[in-house]
């Protein structure tokens, strides 16, 4: 297999994981009438962990306690990526939680800044008024009296997600093995969530869990959106190049509006749609600029 079949594949590889992700919106926002957030994020990175070591039990061997720290700090902010994401799309619609998820883009060169002295470029900044005037849009879309504790959650949740990005890129710089250190955020995330669940969302959902549709809802956050999709990003993301790739991925917005309306019949308002447009174009900005300014040096 050639360079480009191989990164035709990946590109199909990435446009497969925003259709997963996208359709988890949904998925999620469908099940919170059973089961309780932190629960929700309990199972499905439970049966991605049990999942993904059942393959990779070997690589348990030998590891030092420094590849369990990466491991631990990882699982921590994917754990609280999802559960701020989570809990806010019980207050938010599944479109807009998308939608607003996607600040991650623009908050992970604004945060290496501080951490790793990398001041980022013009287009950053412009990206970033760009998105902060689509999230106005957004969050005020619909009549809604202003931004509610939901959107608010949902742009934290943004927030964890750049610091996951940054923390994984530290640990790759440090030939980390990608595999075993995605098995420990899954078994971390899915520690920290069986331990925070009681006090958050109470006692254990029996009556949620023997529902039918619950189950098959879990297992569809389990094993496609976390073990099949995180692998297929993983694996995607060796032959392409960053800005390609994270152009792709922002796809993961659109679709989720997308399933959002067409299943769940939510109501997306001519500002609205403007507001999405504006995130989108800012995430299409800070990913591609790079790549076409390393070009035409």
């Amino acid at each position: 297999m050639n360079s480009k079949t191989r990164s035709f594949m990946a590109s199909i590889g990435l446009i497969l994981v925003t259709v997963i992700w996208g359709f988890a919106f949904v998925v999620v926002k469908d099940s919170l009438d059973s089961i309780g957030p932190v629960w929700m994020v309990a199972f499905r990175f439970t049966i991605a962990a049990i999942g993904l070591s059942l393959f990779t039990f070997k690589k348990f061997k030998n590891k030092t306690r420094h590849d369990w720290f990466n491991g631990l700090i990882t699982g921590f902010f994917l754990y609280a990526a999802y559960l701020t994401q989570t809990i806010g799309c019980n207050y938010t619609t599944a479109g807009k939680n998308a939608f607003l998820t996607t600040v991650y883009v623009m908050l992970v060169p604004i945060l290496s800044w501080p951490l790793y002295k990398k001041r980022p470029g013009w287009y950053v900044f412009v990206a970033a008024a760009m998105s902060l005037t689509g999230i106005g849009l957004l969050s005020l879309g619909n009549g809604d009296a202003g931004i509610n504790i939901g959107d608010i959650l949902t742009l934290i949740c943004g927030l964890f997600y750049a610091l996951h990005i940054l923390w994984t890129e530290k640990c790759n710089k440090e030939d980390s093995d990608t595999i075993f250190l995605t098995v420990q955020q899954f078994i971390f995330a899915a520690l920290f969530a069986w331990l925070t669940a009681p006090f958050i969302d109470g006692a254990f959902p029996v009556k949620g869990i023997m529902n039918s549709r619950v189950i098959i809802s879990m297992l569809y956050l389990g094993v496609l959106s976390s073990l099949i999709a995180f692998l297929l990003q993983n694996i995607s993301l060796k032959y392409l190049p960053g800005p390609l790739a994270s152009l792709f991925m922002s796809f993961e917005s659109v679709f989720g509006i997308l399933f959002s309306v067409m299943i769940l019949n939510e109501a997306v308002s001519l500002r609205m749609g403007i507001g999405c447009l504006l995130i989108f174009l800012a995430v299409v900005l800070a990913e591609t600029v790079p790549g076409l300014l390393k070009k035409s040096k």
